[in-house]
């Protein structure tokens, strides 16, 4: 027989992994914990997952909720980041979808809203550079203002695949000019087993899954960094500049930043590309401070959960 404490579900769908978190209890009380207790804390691939389909997405939640928690339980209300949900339309059409499956109250937000809750906080920026690159924040009113995230192609600046885009801009630049061996040249030319320079390209192009694949060289261009190589240092710092500006682009369309949460499986493991961003961030706002997440995204989806209860 189901308890009649109510279930807070948090998911945050990412690029590559899921992670399901429930919780009973209605967080009453101080800290982090007060008040709750575990139900499920599950992580899968992402495999399956198809945010521009709104039925097949919302199917996809329904099935992982049921996956993941215990015979017999339900939840009271849901919450999601998800990876690829760019417009608050997308997210509208997922949520309702939810909704519909599951009859209790859901809300859907892009995976980079949920930095800001995780952190404890009620405002501010949510800044993502893992594979990708983008930052999301609220104006007064409450509506969500998304910046960057264009794929590796065209954008995501600072996160990996972006880096090693830039990495072999500069890298071709440099055979051009006639210019003197430089670490980098090695050791991304080793990355994607090639011979020389001029054979990167139909490497990079070659790609089928363009942001994993790229971006799984990135560590090729810290590593050169660390060889001494001016190309890569060039590289990761104007990565840093690129992240602090879509932090600049949320101010200037009237978002507080006086928090920038920080979170990413690139940003927050290379310390120099987080020095990077951090140091041109004070330049250009000095009051905006930066807070580099320290517990699982997902805990902002149950915080979020908690708040439709």
């Amino acid at each position: 027989m189901q308890d009649f404490t109510p279930i807070a579900v948090g998911i945050d769908v990412g690029g590559t992994k899921t992670h399901l978190r429930a919780e009973t209890g209605d967080g009453s009380g101080s800290g982090s914990g007060s008040g709750r207790s575990a139900v499920a804390d599950h992580v899968r691939t992402s495999e399956g997952w198809r945010p521009h389909e709104p039925v097949a997405a919302a199917a996809w939640l329904a099935a992982l909720i049921d996956e993941a928690l215990p015979t017999g339980t339900r939840p009271a209300a849901v919450a999601v980041g998800g990876h690829a949900c760019e417009t608050p339309r997308q997210c509208e059409e997922i949520r309702s979808a939810l909704h519909s499956l599951l009859g209790i109250p859901c809300l859907v937000v892009g995976d980079a809203e949920l930095l800001v809750p995780a952190a404890g906080l009620d405002k501010g920026v949510g800044l993502v550079a893992g594979t990708g690159s983008v930052a999301v924040g609220r104006l007064a009113d409450g509506r969500t203002v998304q910046v960057g995230g264009w794929g590796a192609v065209l954008g995501d600046e600072g996160g990996s695949a972006g880096l090693v885009r830039e990495a072999a801009r500069a890298v071709w630049a440099a055979h051009d000019r006639a210019d003197p061996p430089d670490p980098l040249t090695d050791r991304l030319t080793a990355a994607f087993g090639v011979p020389e320079v001029p054979a990167l390209g139909a490497a990079l192009e070659s790609a089928t899954h363009v942001s994993a694949e790229w971006g799984r060289h990135a560590p090729s261009v810290f590593a050169a960094a660390e060889d001494g190589s001016p190309l890569a240092r060039r590289v990761i710092a104007e990565g840093g500049r690129a992240l602090a500006s879509l932090v600049v682009r949320l101010a200037g369309r009237g978002v507080p930043v006086d928090d920038v949460v920080v979170a990413g499986s690139t940003v927050l493991v290379q310390p120099p590309l987080y020095e990077a961003f951090t140091a041109a961030l004070a330049e250009a706002l000095p009051s905006a401070r930066p807070r580099p997440l320290r517990v699982p995204p997902v805990q902002g989806a149950v915080a979020l959960a908690r708040s439709l209860l």
